[in-house]
């Protein structure tokens, strides 16, 4: 590989002042613009047409001299090897924002939603509902976790307990996980399918609510003196 002749120095671009592209070798510049302001430029062609890539304000307090070289010598490495040094940046800033965005939690998902919908609840009960049931069923099982690792197991972990006891309270809750979820898929936070989807999926796992035994309590009879005066004297009659 050709070495690459290297023009400018750490003195000449702090002294430089004349506007335009100031070739320090290999396809890197200094770009100074005609208020002054300084910036890195990497420079390649191919099938015959120019492309330019910015790698940063210079200065020594921004983008230094031998940083902007350790730049340009990726930058080139990337065009020998067939690439597109702009798109493979691209692509890994599109990348690191996708995990940051997988990383945030269902928690932080299910406040956003509550806060974006609580306009249109009318019903204030409705509303302190919400908050309230996920802080007791939903978040001590995976509030804390990314919202993109919550799976079947976890969902069935919560509803579970709480599914043949409170089956009205429990089905409410997997309706908000599922709006959540679907939410965060919206927004890019998930990918996947829904695992607190009902139709066709948890209606497989989870007996329907029309088959969960609901227990009757019957009820209580009436205080009766006079029946209550016949068992005593009864009772005394025998003794």
């Amino acid at each position: 590989m050709a070495r690459v002749r290297k023009r400018l120095t750490a003195r000449s671009v702090a002294t430089i002042t004349k506007p335009g592209m100031h070739a320090d070798g290999g396809g890197l510049y200094l770009h100074v613009s005609t208020s002054g302001a300084k910036s890195w430029v990497f420079r390649w062609s191919r099938d015959r047409k120019s492309h330019d890539m910015g790698l940063g304000t210079a200065g020594d307090d921004d983008v230094t001299l031998a940083e902007a070289r350790e730049l340009a010598t990726d930058a080139r490495r990337r065009v020998r090897e067939g690439g597109d040094p702009i798109a493979d940046r691209k692509g890994a800033r599109d990348q690191k924002r996708l995990e940051a965005a997988k990383a945030i939690t269902f928690r932080q998902c299910a406040e956003a939603y509550i806060k974006a919908h609580q306009a249109g609840w009318k019903n204030p009960k409705h509303a302190a509902q919400w908050p309230a049931t996920l802080t007791t069923y939903a978040h001590p099982v995976f509030g804390e976790l990314p919202v993109q690792a919550v799976d079947v197991g976890l969902v069935m972990k919560a509803l579970e307990p709480i599914w043949t006891t409170k089956l009205e309270t429990a089905s409410r809750v997997r309706g908000r996980i599922e709006s959540i979820l679907d939410w965060a898929k919206s927004r890019g936070y998930r990918e996947g399918e829904n695992p607190a989807r009902w139709r066709g999926h948890l209606e497989n796992l989870l007996p329907k609510k029309s088959k969960v035994h609901r227990v009757k309590h019957h009820a209580r009879r009436p205080f009766e003196p006079r029946l209550c005066a016949v068992v005593r004297l009864n009772t005394l009659s025998s003794g």
